[in-house]
C-alpha cells in the first residue's frame, strides 16, 4: 500500500488494516489505528508506521480511543519467512527480552548489527524499540486487569527498572502507572478491572475480520488430551482450557467460544475478540503465553486476503462462502505438536500419563504438563518417538518461532521413522506454514500461498480427511 492508499483507509476507518499499518497525527502528537473513530486528520498532519514501536520512536504516544496497542498482530509475520518475518515472531515470543539482542541473532543466524540494520531499514525500528513497545504493552494489561503491585509489573513486564517502566509508560501512554489503574473502568464488562485471584488475567483477543470459533473449537475437542486439555460447555458457548509450559514457569489458559461468528469479511464487519484468561505462576510469561494462544488459535490471520483468493477458485468457493474466516490452527508448543503428529493421540495421552509433569496445584481434570522431548529420550530406544525426543533435546531439530521452515523440514524428515504426511502436519501446526499441501492431497499450486486454509476447508467440509 502507498500512502495515499493508506489514508484512505483511515478516512473510510477500515478496520481490515488494524495492526496492518498505524498512523501519527503530528498536530496532537498521537498514534492511532486506522480505524479509530476519532475526527480524521488532515492528510498533511499525518505520518504512517509500520509498527507501533516506529510511531512510539517518532515521539508519538498512543491513542486512549482507539488503544493501538490492542489490535491483531500483523498477518504478514505469519507468512514471511525472510530474517524479518522470523524476528518479528520470536520477538512476539519474548526472546528479546530473556535472551537480549544477542540471542535473537543467534537464533536467526545473523550478527546483531544485521538484524538491527534489516529491522529498522523495513520497520522504522530495531529489536530493542520493538521488544519495549510489547512491555508496555504487557505493563498495561497487568496494571488494569490485576492487582499487582506497580513495582511487580514493572519487572514481571521485562523492564529492567521501575524508573524505566514509569519513563516509558509515560511516554507511551501520556499516564503514570497508577494513573492508567484509577482511570481503568472496574468489573467485567469490558474485560477490564482488577481481577482476583481465581479469575486469572482477562484477555480480550483480538482478531480481524469474520472467525469461524466452531470450526477451531471443534478441531481442539476432537484432538484433546485427559490431563492436558479440556473442553466444556455445548457447542457455540465452549471453553477450552490446557495446561502451558511457558519459559519462567507454567501456566492454564482459558479460552471462551465465541457464538455468532460473523458471516461476511467486509469493512461493516471488522473483527471481534475472544474472551480468555490466564492464570500464571510467574506473571514474566504474559507476553509469550499470549503469543502463543494468538498463534494456536491463528487470531493473527488476514480472513480477507484468504477469502478473496481462495473464493476465487470454482471449487473452493461455496466452501470459503459457507464459513468466512475459517482460521488455520497452530500449536501452544511446537515440540508438543510434533510429538502428537509422530504418534497419534492415544499414545500420546499415555506419554502424558507416564512422563508428564504434574502441576502443582492442579485445576480441576488438568493436572499435567505434556512432558518435554529430554523425558521421553530413552521411553522406547531406537524406535522413531526416541529419535525425535534426542533431536528436539539436542537442538538437531528446532521448533520455535522463528526457525527456518525449510531447514526445519529438512532436519525432521532426516529422522528415521518420520513420513511427509506428519512432516506437513508440523510445518502446518507447529511453525504456523500458511501454504502446506499434505502428501498426495489435491491441493493445486493455484491456490498458493494459503494452501493450508485451503485444506482446512476441505477437512471441515468432509473432502479430504483429517489427520
Amino acid at each position: 500500500m502507498d500512502e495515499d492508499t493508506r489514508y484512505e483507509a483511515v478516512r473510510s476507518r477500515d478496520a481490515r488494516f488494524d495492526g496492518e499499518f498505524f498512523f501519527g497525527v503530528a498536530t496532537t502528537g498521537i498514534y492511532c489505528r486506522p480505524s479509530c473513530p476519532a475526527v480524521t486528520p488532515k492528510r498533511r498532519n499525518v505520518r504512517f508506521f509500520a509498527t507501533a514501536a516506529a510511531a512510539q520512536g517518532s515521539g508519538f504516544r498512543a491513542c486512549r480511543r482507539c488503544r493501538p496497542d490492542a489490535v491483531p498482530g500483523s498477518a504478514e509475520w505469519n507468512a514471511r519467512a525472510d530474517v524479518v518475518g522470523r524476528a518479528m515472531r520470536l520477538i512476539g515470543d519474548g526472546v528479546v527480552d530473556r535472551e537480549g539482542v544477542a540471542g535473537l541473532a543467534v537464533r536467526l543466524g545473523y550478527s546483531a548489527r544485521q538484524v538491527q540494520r534489516q529491522l529498522t531499514a523495513e520497520l522504522g525500528a530495531g529489536p530493542v524499540a520493538l521488544a519495549r513497545a510489547q512491555r508496555a504493552h504487557t505493563a498495561r494489561v497487568l496494571v488494569q486487569t490485576t492487582e499487582l503491585p506497580i513495582t511487580e509489573i514493572a519487572f514481571a513486564s521485562g523492564f529492567a527498572s521501575v524508573r524505566q517502566f514509569n519513563d516509558t509508560m509515560r511516554a507511551v501512554y501520556a499516564s503514570t502507572p497508577s494513573e492508567l489503574r484509577t482511570s481503568t473502568p472496574k468489573g467485567p464488562a469490558n474485560g477490564t478491572g482488577p481481577a482476583g485471584p481465581s479469575a486469572g488475567i482477562p484477555l480480550r483477543l483480538a482478531h480481524r475480520g469474520p472467525y469461524q470459533s466452531a470450526a477451531v473449537f471443534d478441531l481442539l475437542q476432537r484432538e484433546a488430551i485427559p490431563g492436558i486439555e479440556e473442553l466444556t460447555g455445548t457447542p457455540g458457548r465452549r471453553t477450552y482450557r490446557r495446561t502451558l509450559r511457558l519459559p519462567y514457569g507454567t501456566g492454564i489458559v482459558a479460552v471462551d467460544e465465541r457464538p455468532g461468528a460473523l458471516k461476511a469479511a467486509s469493512p461493516a464487519h471488522p473483527g471481534g475478540w475472544l474472551d480468555a484468561r490466564l492464570h500464571l505462576t510467574d506473571h514474566r510469561d504474559l507476553t509469550t503465553a499470549v503469543h502463543r494462544l494468538r498463534r494456536l488459535l491463528d487470531l493473527d490471520a488476514d480472513p480477507y486476503a484468504v477469502d478473496e483468493r481462495l473464493g476465487g477458485d470454482p471449487r473452493l468457493a461455496p466452501l470459503v462462502a459457507a464459513r468466512p474466516g475459517l482460521r488455520s490452527p497452530g500449536a501452544a508448543d511446537p515440540e508438543e505438536l510434533a510429538v502428537r503428529a509422530l504418534v497419534g493421540r492415544a499414545e500420546a495421552e499415555r506419554l502424558v500419563r507416564r512422563y508428564g509433569k504434574t502441576l502443582d496445584a492442579p485445576s480441576g481434570s488438568l493436572t499435567h504438563l505434556f512432558p518435554e522431548p529430554s523425558a521421553l529420550v530413552d521411553d522406547a530406544p531406537g524406535d522413531p518417538l526416541t529419535a525425535l525426543a534426542t533431536a528436539l533435546a539436542d537442538g538437531t531439530v528446532r521448533l520455535d518461532a522463528g526457525v527456518d521452515r525449510d531447514d526445519a523440514q529438512a532436519a525432521l524428515l532426516a529422522l528415521p521413522g518420520m513420513d511427509a504426511a506428519a512432516v506437513a502436519v508440523i510445518r502446518t501446526r507447529a511453525l504456523g506454514d500458511p501454504d502446506v499441501a499434505p502428501p498426495d492431497a489435491d491441493v493445486p499450486d493455484a491456490w498458493r500461498p494459503w494452501r493450508s486454509y485451503a485444506v482446512q476447508h476441505l477437512r471441515t467440509a468432509g473432502e479430504l480427511e483429517s489427520r
